[in-house]
């Protein structure tokens, strides 16, 4: 399995995010709009997957979308933002879902959904969320399943400007999870996910790291930090209340 891409919720617009993010130094884009759930989104990938700042374009509509992603954005949007969850990408979200559910964890279902990019054209893709209740507690990463072979996805998003040579040299390192029970929530999601565990409380994914650590402060448990390498210099940056490690 492999990380797909990173959820941010943002207060600005993707257009303001775009700037922000190409100011330094990355190849960051409009990405498009959600139409039927009321979001609009930026972006920048890496050689495996993205990060994708999403807010939101139509409220109204946003609340009445009922849509887990959604319902998650609005409830953390409330108090600030933030870095939301994580996506997980596989080719086989329909085995997948009968396998969560074979163990007796309740699912959404496959969902289908799009986006409209800003050239016009429409994307699409299939999700799988495990039901949960929307609260301060971790989300549970949900999973994706896209339309196109990652090769012919590539090349598109090349063609069209998404992505360039810079975006090709990043690479998302590591995910850190800030939780209550760091073993214990290694633990669910090796359970649920048959991921492999490394020492120090870590799960691995095909191309990245999942990393989790006691929380110190408050009560919201969420992702709370991003590795990244491959931009050629080492800071730390905290944009819209998420943090970003350069190395």
């Amino acid at each position: 399995m492999y990380l797909d891409h990173i959820v941010h919720h943002v207060t600005k617009t993707p257009t303001q995010v775009a700037a922000d993010w190409s100011e330094k130094g990355l190849h960051a884009v409009v990405g498009g709009q959600h139409t039927h759930w009321g979001t609009y989104n930026a972006l920048v990938y890496t050689k495996t997957s993205y990060i994708e700042w999403l807010a939101l374009e139509h409220k109204e509509i946003a609340e009445n979308a009922n849509h887990p992603l959604i319902d998650q954005l609005l409830h953390d949007l409330k108090i600030a933002p933030g870095f939301g969850t994580i996506c997980i990408r596989t080719t086989t979200i329909d085995e997948l879902c009968e396998q969560l559910e074979a163990k007796g964890i309740e699912t959404s279902g496959v969902l289908h959904a799009e986006r409209k990019t800003t050239s016009g054209l429409i994307r699409k893709w299939k999700m799988l969320f495990v039901k949960e209740e929307i609260s301060d507690a971790l989300p549970t990463p949900f999973f994706i399943e896209w339309q196109e072979s990652d090769k012919d996805r590539y090349q598109s998003l090349q063609n069209d400007g998404t992505i360039n040579e810079s975006n090709l040299q990043l690479s998302i390192s590591a995910c850190e999870f800030h939780v209550h029970d760091p073993k214990g929530m290694m633990n669910k999601w090796k359970r649920y996910f048959k991921l492999e565990e490394e020492a120090g409380h870590v799960l691995l994914l095909s191309n990245t790291k999942l990393v989790f650590k006691q929380l110190e402060n408050g009560t919201k448990e969420r992702l709370a930090a991003v590795h990244i390498e491959g931009l050629g210099n080492k800071e730390t940056l905290t944009y819209e209340q998420a943090t970003y490690h350069f190395h």
